[in-house]
């Protein structure tokens, strides 16, 4: 399991310096992720150690949200003040999350098809 985990947290971190070295307008996490998905293509899909030790993490990622639930619910003042670009913002990007969502899906299984 820690070598999965290492793996997990070398990737991050790499994305993390390489948007700040370069000054890229993008979250250093995100970045990591593609740094991972590019060693997985490249290694022919994960291990089974990084596997379980995804399933585990996935398990409780439930719990990553409470800090942000919380934040959430300091800043109410700041949020009812500002819910009509917020309402904005959520119905547009989960629209195009969604959209992405089904062009991805639709490429996937149309190759998947024999």
């Amino acid at each position: 399991m820690l070598p999965a985990l290492t793996l997990l947290i070398v990737c991050q971190f790499a994305g993390e310096a390489l948007t700040r070295a370069a000054d890229l307008p993008l979250p250093g996490p995100v970045v990591g992720l593609v740094i991972l998905l590019v060693y997985l293509i490249a290694r022919r899909g994960p291990s089974e150690e990084l596997k379980t030790t995804s399933s585990v993490l996935l398990r409780y990622l439930l719990l990553l949200f409470v800090p942000a639930g919380a934040g959430v619910v300091t800043q109410l003042d700041v949020l009812g003040a500002n819910i009509l670009p917020a309402l904005i913002a959520v119905v547009i990007s989960t629209a195009l999350g969604l959209g992405v969502t089904a062009w991805t899906m639709q490429i996937l299984t149309r190759k998947s098809d024999p």
